[in-house]
């Protein structure tokens, strides 16, 4: 958990559709904030404010969003040139708990891998928590340093994690494990088979044409 301020400006937002596409143009993202016990409420941020807030706090950590404690809840982009066309924002209580997706990151390498062992394949790239909302843990790493032979598991239960967050996602659930060499599949060649030839007055097979009889000459 980091104790980083994450702060970003927001102006209210009166246009709607097709129409917000010129203000995207200016460097503005159309977003939205909602939560508990509060109205929606439409909005523009600074793309390029955003874009370098997000990078830092991704969407578990708090951001002071005119001062207001809100979590990034939902992204659009384009996905020809990455541009944020909308943001939601989730407005937070920090005296109340929240459930909340978080990341599951690989870190260092593992043995098994390294001596070409198997590879570590991971199933899980988030799990669900609860907690205070400044408690949200930004990720949870796995040490791949661990992981030295084949089908080693590490599931959802062998996370560390603090006391203080509340694992959702089921415990049995596998976040990741060393997976055994794919083998190479043989390729069996069968040689062609010649065409057989018919046998002197054997009627021919369906399918087949019984060769002309020869032509006599006298």
């Amino acid at each position: 958990m980091t104790s980083t301020k994450f702060s970003l400006k927001a102006t209210k937002r009166e246009v709607f559709g097709r129409k917000v596409k010129r203000f995207r143009k200016e460097g503005l993202a159309p977003a939205n904030i909602f939560g508990k016990k509060i109205k929606s409420e439409a909005i523009f941020v600074n793309k390029k404010e955003f874009t370098d807030v997000f990078a830092k706090a991704g969407e578990t950590q708090i951001i002071h969003l005119n001062d207001k404690p809100v979590l990034v809840s939902g992204l659009q982009i384009d996905p020809v040139t990455s541009d944020y066309l909308h943001v939601d924002f989730r407005r937070v209580d920090l005296t109340e708990k929240i459930t909340a997706k978080v990341p599951v990151e690989i870190v260092g390498e593992s043995p098994a891998e390294k001596q070409k062992m198997g590879t570590v394949v991971q199933q899980l790239s988030e799990i669900e928590v609860e907690a205070l909302p400044a408690d949200l843990p930004e990720k949870i790493e796995i040490d791949a340093t661990t992981l030295i032979e084949v089908d080693q598991t590490i599931y959802v239960k062998d996370l560390k994690i603090d006391k203080k967050v509340t694992i959702k996602t089921d415990l049995e659930s596998i976040v990741a494990k060393v997976e055994p060499p794919t083998k190479e599949e043989v390729v069996e060649v069968v040689a062609p088979v010649e065409d057989e030839v018919p046998v002197e007055g054997e009627q021919p097979k369906e399918g087949e044409t019984k060769p002309a009889e020869e032509t006599k000459t006298t």
